[in-house]
């Protein structure tokens, strides 16, 4: 018996074309198997414990339960299973609130189906996952908001895990900071995990949203 090594994914939206779409582009890479479809946050909760799938990919804006809401409760229910935020919408605070909910990725369905499959390859392995454009609304929504500036963790970091960290939260993969600075994507995730140890976060999106508001981002800590 062969075992199935595909990555089990569940599909969160309340447009039925936009589920198919993205149950095709999925399942014809062989990488994923979509094992669960739902129209909206309160639908998906009714079943997603029995699924346990290793990722979700969830719409924001629905009906009954909204995306946000859903992706707190799976989050808590399934501290193993991923959410990604599949999202039409551009609304700056979005991204801050997706991340608090517990999201470990966030795209925007405009974003190419090569993106979507790169990110969403990151976020079932544990990355957590922003792109650029994304982490650039998130530090543009969270600076009107209230100053969280803690010089001593940083300290704790060099100016060479400082400056991973900050283009780790500006959204670059290990791969693009392994070219900004003349490394390999292995040692860049390693620091990363050296990083998040130092400073003692549970996760990286806590660490991003940490970076962002001390100011770290626009070189404010530097």
């Amino acid at each position: 018996m062969t075992c199935d090594t595909r990555t089990r994914v569940m599909l969160v939206d309340d447009h039925q074309v936009m589920r198919d779409l993205l149950r095709d582009a999925l399942e014809n890479t062989g990488e994923y198997r979509v094992v669960a479809q739902a129209a909206d946050g309160a639908e998906a909760l009714r079943v997603v414990d029995e699924i346990a799938p290793d990722v979700v990919v969830m719409d924001l804006i629905m009906p009954v339960m909204d995306g946000i809401e859903a992706c707190r409760e799976i989050t808590d229910r399934l501290p193993g299973t991923k959410v990604l935020m599949l999202t039409a919408s551009n609304e700056q605070d979005a991204i801050v609130r997706s991340i608090a909910a517990g999201a470990t990725g966030y795209l925007q369905k405009y974003s190419g189906k090569e993106q979507l499959l790169a990110t969403l390859r990151e976020v079932a392995q544990g990355e957590f996952r922003i792109p650029g454009d994304a982490a650039r609304e998130l530090t543009q929504a969270m600076r009107s908001g209230p100053s969280e500036s803690i010089p001593e963790p940083l300290k704790a970091l060099t100016e060479r895990e400082r400056e991973i960290l900050k283009l780790f939260a500006q959204g670059l993969t290990y791969q693009e900071i392994g070219q900004v600075r003349g490394t390999s994507g292995l040692t860049v995730r390693n620091a990363m995990s050296g990083i998040q140890r130092k400073l003692g976060f549970r996760n990286r999106q806590q660490m991003v949203v940490w970076a962002v508001r001390i100011g770290l981002v626009d070189g404010g800590q530097g």
